[in-house]
């Protein structure tokens, strides 16, 4: 929501240079983390408990899949920096394709979720609605109106945010495109993230490595959309060396699953040193 709010106040005429800098930072910060410092904090996390050698075991057919749509789409993504933005065609061409992607990764995923969930990989909500504590019935209306109302506050929240932003890089003196790269995805994406590093010390390794590789399709492919379409997109030194490592990463990680490598967390350790690169780079 940061990055779409921070695009479309830009087209709406409000700091547009500022607006789209924070919007692409977002855009391209969020799976940057998510490959690298991401993954390397749950293994690090994990390490404690099961050592720098001992066995991760999410399921297979989902990670890989997962990883190799967004290679697909970031590299495409990626491909889409080096098109001038003057030719519109083009970029709303490759706008769409990524849509396309992420919708048809979406169908391929759930016609394979029966399967998982009959082999033990379902879940189900923890506690009950917020809502149903003040009495009301859990039922789809009562669903839809807390689902409601988490999308105002994540709005509203995102525009308080992107302001601060603004704010900060003005009053630093730092690039809002730099400082997007590095703080936005901390502070949007990182938290959230909490919740892999909960999974997999709980042992449900499956839903720790799906929280991250189904968030980094998402981030590659309908954000970036957004991005080629309304935003210069443009190959700028720290874009270009964020989309390398990005895809860096990922095609690592890709092809440890891809050749059936008994994941370890001393595996992501070359995922956190990119992320590291990246920091020091930038600063």
């Amino acid at each position: 929501m940061v990055p779409v709010v921070a695009v479309f106040a830009a087209t709406s005429g409000q700091a547009v240079h500022l607006g789209e800098e924070v919007g692409v930072g977002a855009i391209l910060g969020a799976p940057m983390m998510l490959s690298t410092l991401t993954l390397f904090m749950m293994a690090l996390f994990v390490s404690p408990q099961r050592g720098w050698r001992g066995a991760l075991n999410p399921e297979p057919t989902g990670l890989r899949r997962d990883l190799g749509w967004f290679l697909i789409a970031f590299g495409l993504s990626t491909v889409a920096l080096f098109v001038p933005h003057h030719i519109t065609l083009a970029r709303i061409g490759i706008g769409l394709m990524l849509v396309t992607l992420y919708f048809l990764y979406v169908m391929v995923t759930l016609r394979a979720s029966a399967a998982l969930v009959a082999e033990g990989h379902g879940t189900e909500a923890g506690h009950a609605l917020y809502l149903s504590k003040t009495g009301l019935p859990t039922k789809m209306q009562v669903i839809l109106i807390q689902l409601a109302i988490g999308l105002g506050m994540i709005v509203f929240g995102a525009s308080l945010f992107v302001d601060g932003i603004e704010g900060l890089s003005h009053w630093l003196g730092i690039s809002a495109l730099i400082l997007s790269l590095l703080v936005v995805p901390i502070a949007t994406e990182l938290p959230e993230k909490i919740n892999s590093i909960l999974w997999v010390r709980r042992g449900k390794d499956t839903l720790a490595f799906g929280n991250i590789t189904g968030a980094l399709v998402f981030q590659g492919s309908l954000l970036p959309a957004i991005g080629v379409m309304l935003t210069p997109w443009s190959p700028s030194p720290p874009v270009l060396l964020g989309a390398g490592l990005t895809l860096l990463a990922g095609g690592y990680t890709y092809l440890l699953v891809r050749r059936g490598v008994t994941l370890r967390p001393y595996h992501f350790l070359f995922n956190g040193l990119c992320y590291g690169a990246y920091f020091f780079a930038l600063t």
